[in-house]
């Protein structure tokens, strides 16, 4: 295997003074392509469809700088990427203390499907795992299922300054396999953390799971969140900076579900 000296060539007065970044992770793509270990998800049978040899590394500055190689423009569903972001968009809608009276911001040690809530508050521990995410969704404003829907993907255009399409047949395959994720929003309605929309927004969490990226668009978002919440290509601003940390923190302290507490 070739190492990281192999890729970098010497800079001239022509070429980015970051252009050995460049080709690092031209490294890091060669040295990786082969992997062969993991396998495709399937507890949605839909996205076992997915080719195990998609592989693309996209890295964007808070400046606008773009570093990509690999397969950066092949889509595929956020799935629970989104949940971050919709929990952004909550805190746009409702507010800080309201949001945290109906989703707590705890990690926990459970898996991120668990069907449980805090014992002491009844709210779900945090807008990660998929009690919290369900009812995060829930707080999502809009006169009827078709407004919410659109002010979520008019949310993600603003942060990858293009329009989104959801995949159907993954959104299909979602609704249909997901009783716990029913069982779930039953439970919270119990305990008064979410309306009675039930079915409409179970549809709604599945839809924006089946919103449809690829790796740039990511590296973009994650971009607009270190740059305070505006996008550093487009110029505008996709979520109030007031709540950029909010988002930022939960996804440290609980986006990797039982295994936060040894990934921070």
């Amino acid at each position: 295997m070739a190492s990281p000296k192999d890729f970098i060539s010497p800079v001239n007065s022509e070429q980015e003074l970051v252009y050995p970044f460049r080709n690092y992770l031209n490294y890091l793509h060669a040295k990786y392509s082969d992997l062969q270990t993991g396998k495709i998800a399937d507890y949605i049978p839909e996205l076992a469809l997915a080719a195990p040899e998609w592989f693309g590394i996209s890295v964007i500055s808070t400046d606008g700088q773009i570093f990509e190689v690999g397969d950066c423009q092949q889509t595929f569903t956020v799935q629970s990427i989104s949940k971050a972001f919709v929990f952004g968009l909550a805190l746009e809608d409702h507010g800080r203390e309201y949001v945290n009276s109906k989703v707590g911001v705890e990690p926990t040690g459970e898996a991120f499907n668990s069907i449980i809530l805090d014992e002491k508050t009844n709210r779900p521990y945090n807008p990660m795992v998929n009690a919290g995410a369900i009812a995060t969704t829930d707080l999502i404003t809009g006169q009827n299922a078709t407004e919410r829907l659109k002010r979520i993907l008019e949310m993600f255009k603003r942060y990858t300054g293009r329009d989104h399409e959801i995949n159907v047949p993954v959104f299909l395959s979602e609704k249909s396999t997901g009783n716990r994720n029913r069982a779930m929003a039953y439970l919270m309605l119990n305990f008064g953390m979410v309306s009675d929309k039930i079915e409409e927004t179970l549809d709604l969490y599945c839809q924006q799971c089946a919103i449809l990226v690829h790796a740039h668009d990511l590296a973009l978002m994650a971009a607009t969140l270190a740059n305070g919440g505006v996008n550093p290509i487009t110029g505008i601003r996709a979520i109030d900076e007031h709540y950029v940390q909010d988002v930022i923190s939960v996804m440290l302290t609980c986006g990797m579900y039982d295994a936060s507490g040894e990934w921070a």
